[in-house]
């Protein structure tokens, strides 16, 4: 009686998404292409509200860092809530736990989108620091 042949290895697991803030290079435009097409052709057509003064939106989303930033941990969130593998409660779970948050944190008239309208788009003036490293040896000593 031959022994039977041990089973075959487990396939790797997939690699998990990094993070956009943490990428350069190709792999960040790669990852930016990827949340633009999302953002366009699923978030905002689906749950972009009216654009008012108090709940504003850049046209230019892709500028503001924070906005991508928010944006990408929102459709990471989409992609392992969503999936084949979520449960039945997975979309309800994201819309409850991130879509809501987010959307709500970039409309704020306060948030990144202030000063911006469509059609116009305003950089974020960023809050002043004295020292960009405050602890550090003082310039000219290394």
């Amino acid at each position: 009686m031959p022994s039977p042949e041990p089973p075959p290895p487990e396939p790797p697991p997939a690699p998990r998404p990094s993070f956009i803030l943490f990428l350069d290079g190709p792999e960040h435009q790669e990852t930016l292409r990827r949340l633009t097409l999302w953002t366009h052709h699923l978030l905002l057509p689906v749950y972009g509200r009216e654009v008012t003064s108090t709940a504003p939106w850049c046209p230019r989303w892709w500028e503001h860092e924070e906005a991508v930033a928010q944006l990408h941990g929102l459709f990471l969130a989409w992609q392992e809530l969503t999936g084949p593998d979520a449960g039945a409660s997975g979309p309800a779970m994201w819309h409850r736990d991130y879509l809501g948050p987010v959307m709500d944190t970039l409309r704020d008239p306060t948030g990144p989108f202030a000063g911006c309208k469509p059609g116009s788009h305003r950089v974020k003036q960023l809050p002043p620091i004295d020292a960009v490293d405050p602890f550090g040896p003082p310039p000219g000593e290394s």
